[in-house]
């Protein structure tokens, strides 16, 4: 049955496309309903003034609910006040990674300005004082930017992005309390309205079915708990079984959900009821409590500033049809006191200045887990009758994207996964997707579409997939994946770069590379997922040789597109020093460390660059390579150089020069005792530095060097000339 593409008019402030960024939202679904009330409530909170910083709207929602489509149907409907963009990223990865706000950072700096230089990580991912974050809140100064921050797991993801800036709008949907940050009022999404209901059912099914059972649709709305995602996955269930009438359908779902409950004894509760255990166990812990955790929080998060008497956070209220059950707690975790919550009774908290970060937000609890989906819910129960009813070849690919990385893929890679031609694996994305089983991701910049597995979904397909896949097929997957990402990495190097040499053998016609320009635009677009899966694999440790295939394909294509950020570079020399490490390869570890030096130092940032070449210098030492440790020396003193240490930087250059000379390379003696000339200068240590200057003289007088001479001996006259003016 064709379905409609909305059952809701935009209204007069719907965009008119012209913002740049709203390709960056998730597609969601064809079809929304409902959710007046809730788009309401978001504009009316958009529209209330806020001082000192970006106003912030929390959508609060148990998976399932809808949360992430209702935020790209406000963010669409409101994108026209935001002529400078729309922006888009996910906290929390579908395996229930947190992404910290460092990362989170500069992938919104690139969708900000592509050509910026994005800072490298500073020395912790999380705080306002993280480099990515700071260089965030500044290109964001002036400008009226829509944020939309997605699956966010705690207020600590949050608070470092926020802008000093009252013109942007900050716009975050979390699965649980958000609490941390002031003066926010969470639009809290339950379950549809049964108008709501009603229609979605009645325009996925088929209006004669469920008009001619009306009480079997309302029954099948109240055993989905009246979830967009349960609903539309009975839907799907239904469509596929057209002689089941709409009332078997829900006595079907209450069977399967009630044998997960007998199996499990789990129970779903509120995230008010969460709220309020929260507040009774702080209650009860009492002052110094809190302090302590205050402090630890303070301790893993430097920057963070103290909590008032109250730490006060913003309240948790329902808006418009909010009903229905938020999360569940972590059970140990979620339930622990919070330092953010209002104990009752308390004193007010402390007035602080409206412009002052330390206003804005309250040390929160440690980084949350992810809410759970308990295996009684209606959602996972709507979920196991379609995945029971899913033919082979479908259910193998959905278990088997779980494995793709950051759980997206396109037809190119999941049939790398399951090992399938592309046109078999295009179809059957396009058939999971149809099931409600995979979401439409924005297409890449090809025009391939991409798919990305739920998170709600995760947690079950994984524990499928080791139940049914034996783990030498999963391994297999792996590196069958990697495999093929080498290949395209590799293939599209060749066309960027024909001159240095032949690529390798041709892909199928399906998986190939068009052209210099196709190659420059999956590199780019491709970026993050390639990282990620380098990562996953390094992470894991099993598939060492073929991820350090790929880390190599991809520090050799990235650089030849124009636009490799250094933050690529440096992620792609963390994870070989991993390897490195890991395996007991010191030679390895200490180029790896040279190199993120070099990033560091290329970057201003000497300290940190002087601390690398020292690491690098231990494991050469280890390795017993003395090229190695000249470099590493050589490389330190320049810090201590470039920090104005003359006495290190001539201590670190002599080290090297005693190297260089052991191992006969004239160049870079001559180089070496120019530099120690330059240090001894500083230090006013003239007769030092003329001998040094005059013992390089000799040296490239012996190679054959006369532009180095001309510079050597400008030098040392520029020196005696001084020293004879009396300097």
């Amino acid at each position: 049955m064709a379905r409609k593409t909305a059952t809701m008019d935009l209204g007069p402030g719907a965009p008119a496309g012209a913002v740049p960024g709203l390709e960056r939202l998730p597609a969601g679904p064809a079809l929304f309903v409902g959710r007046r009330a809730e788009l309401a409530a978001l504009r009316a909170a958009a529209a209330r003034p806020a001082s000192g910083r970006c106003p912030v709207l929390v959508l609060a929602g148990r998976p399932g609910s809808g949360r992430t489509t209702l935020a790209a149907r406000f963010a669409r409907t409101v994108a026209a006040d935001y002529p400078d963009g729309v922006l888009f990223v996910r906290l929390s990865a579908p395996d229930g990674g947190r992404v910290p706000p460092a990362r989170a950072a500069r992938l919104l700096l690139e969708q900000l300005d592509p050509q910026s230089a994005v800072p490298l990580p500073g020395a912790g991912e999380d705080g306002r004082d993280e480099p990515g974050c700071v260089a965030l809140r500044e290109a964001l100064a002036g400008l009226r930017v829509l944020l939309v921050l997605d699956d966010v797991r705690d207020a600590g993801q949050v608070w470092p992005l926020l802008a000093d800036e009252p013109g942007c709008l900050v716009l975050a949907t979390t699965a649980g309390p958000l609490t941390g940050i002031e003066d926010i009022d969470p639009v809290i999404l339950g379950g549809l309205d049964r108008q709501g209901s009603g229609e979605l059912l009645a325009d996925l099914v088929g209006g004669t079915r469920i008009s001619c059972d009306p009480v079997g649709g309302a029954d099948l709305a109240e055993a989905c708990a009246a979830r967009p995602a349960a609903l539309r996955l009975m839907a799907g269930w239904l469509r596929g079984s057209p002689k089941t009438a709409v009332t078997d359908a829900a006595r079907e779902l209450n069977r399967v959900v009630g044998e997960e409950t007998a199996v499990t004894g789990a129970s779903a509760e509120p995230v008010a009821a969460a709220v309020e255990k929260e507040k009774e166990k702080e209650k009860e812990q009492g002052g110094a409590p809190r302090k302590k955790k205050e402090g630890e929080r303070a301790a893993k998060f430097p920057g963070t500033p103290p909590a008032g008497p109250s730490g006060s956070v913003g309240s948790v209220g329902a808006v418009g049809s909010a009903r229905g059950p938020l999360g569940k707690p972590v059970p140990g975790k979620a339930s622990e006191g919070r330092a953010g919550e209002p104990a009752p009774g308390a004193a007010a908290p402390v007035t602080e200045s409206a412009g002052d970060p330390a206003a804005w937000v309250k040390p929160g609890p440690e980084p949350a887990e992810p809410v759970p989906v308990p295996d009684n819910d209606p959602l996972l129960g709507a979920f196991t009758l379609v995945y029971r009813g899913l033919p082979t070849a479908q259910a193998r690919m959905l278990r088997t994207l779980t494995l793709a990385p950051a759980q997206t893929a396109d037809p190119r890679t999941a049939s790398a996964l399951v090992g399938c031609p592309v046109p078999d694996a295009a179809a059957t994305l396009a058939a999971l997707a149809e099931w409600e089983l995979v979401g439409e991701e924005a297409p890449a910049a090809d025009g391939t579409p991409r798919y990305r597995v739920p998170g709600r979904l995760y947690p079950r397909l994984v524990r499928l997939r080791e139940q049914e896949d034996r783990p030498a097929e999963t391994e297999l997957a792996r590196a069958r994946l990697l495999e093929r990402l080498v290949r395209l990495t590799e293939s599209a190097r060749a066309l960027l770069d024909p001159a240095a040499g032949p690529g390798p053998d041709p892909l199928p016609a399906p998986l190939r590379l068009r052209s210099a320009a196709h190659a420059r635009e999956w590199l780019l677009g491709e970026r993050e997922l390639l990282l990620g899966a380098v990562a996953d694999a390094i992470g894991q440790g099993d598939l060492d040789g073929s991820a350090g295939r790929l880390v190599t394909a991809l520090l050799r294509a990235l650089p030849l597109t124009g636009a490799a950020a250094p933050t690529d570079l440096y992620r792609l020399h963390e994870l070989v020093l991993t390897v490195a490490e890991r395996n007991g390869r010191p030679r390895r570890a200490s180029a790896a460390l040279l190199n993120l030096g070099d990033l560091q130092a290329s970057a201003g940032r000497w300290e940190p660059a002087a601390a690398h070449y020292r690491a690098a210098l231990e494991h050469a030492r280890t390795a017993d390579d003395e090229p190695l440790c000249a470099r590493a020396l050589e490389s330190a003193a320049n810090c201590h150089r470039a920090l104005g240490d003359a006495v290190r930087a001539a201590d670190w250059y002599g080290r090297a020069l005693g190297l260089r000379q052991a191992l006969g390379d004239h160049a870079a003696e001559a180089r070496l005792l120019a530099r120690v000339a330059e240090a001894h200068t500083a230090q006013r240590r003239f007769d030092e530095a003329d001998r040094e200057y005059r013992a390089a003289l000799a040296v490239l007088r012996r190679l054959g060097d006369e532009r180095g001479r001309e510079a050597v001996g400008a030098a040392l006259a520029d020196l005696r000339e001084r020293v004879d003016a009396g300097w």
